[in-house]
């Protein structure tokens, strides 16, 4: 696909990109602070770690909104220092992340944890999953007319978010049909599955040019 050629019209669809970045950021705040409530007042750990997962979201999203200004302004500039810190910061607090899913998982599986109720996480995941494929829509779009691979890539880096709603969404509804122990518990391991993915890639990212458009390597 060729660039666009119109300056209006490229500005346009930049502006439509950066203003979802922002919009990726508000929502994802909002997300992991009712998340977070409702997963501790419920005792859901999947629902507790999903919440904070979205903070972590958040904060990768402030990257995504200065990688749209820096390929705006540059389209062939490589990932400044901003972009790899965030990244940097990003991965380690997956990792965190990770090590507490992993180990309160465990523990709760260990004692038979089981949460007072999951609907909260019931209705949290389909809203997410909801918005998360408008966003990967309009992302993809737009990507495609700008002919940007970062904002491809950015796209297909929402897929994860949605996979963890429908890990959080599978664990709530089988243990609010069912209430058998260890399904939340269970639940916050799957999480940490892509947790650890994600914290991965941003180390992976951070260290490369990978879906940047750089004159060189």
């Amino acid at each position: 696909m060729n660039r666009i050629s119109t300056p209006q019209t490229e500005k346009r669809l930049y502006k439509i990109a950066l203003s979802l970045a922002i919009f990726t950021i508000v929502y994802n705040v909002i997300e992991g602070l009712v998340s977070i409530y409702f997963g501790y007042q419920d005792e859901s750990f999947t629902l507790f770690g999903f919440g904070v997962d979205s903070f972590i979201e958040a904060l990768s999203g402030l990257g995504i909104a200065h990688m749209v200004i820096r390929v705006q302004r540059e389209p062939t500039a490589c990932k400044d220092n901003f972009e790899r810190s965030a990244l940097r910061i990003t991965g380690v607090a997956f990792y965190i992340l990770v090590t507490g899913l992993v180990t309160t998982g465990i523990y709760n599986i260990y004692i038979g944890h089981k949460p007072e109720s999951t609907f909260w996480g019931v209705i949290i995941s389909v809203i997410s999953i909801v918005v998360m494929w408008a966003l990967i829509y309009w992302k993809r779009r737009t990507g495609k007319a700008l002919n940007s691979d970062a904002i491809l890539a950015d796209a297909e880096c929402t897929r994860v978010c949605v996979y963890m709603s429908i890990v959080l969404l599978t664990a709530s509804v089988i243990y609010e049909l069912t209430k058998i122990p260890y399904i939340d518990a269970i639940g916050t391991l799957g999480l940490a599955y892509f947790s650890l993915r994600e914290g991965k890639e941003c180390f992976e990212k951070a260290k490369n040019n990978m879906h940047c458009s750089c004159r060189h390597n």
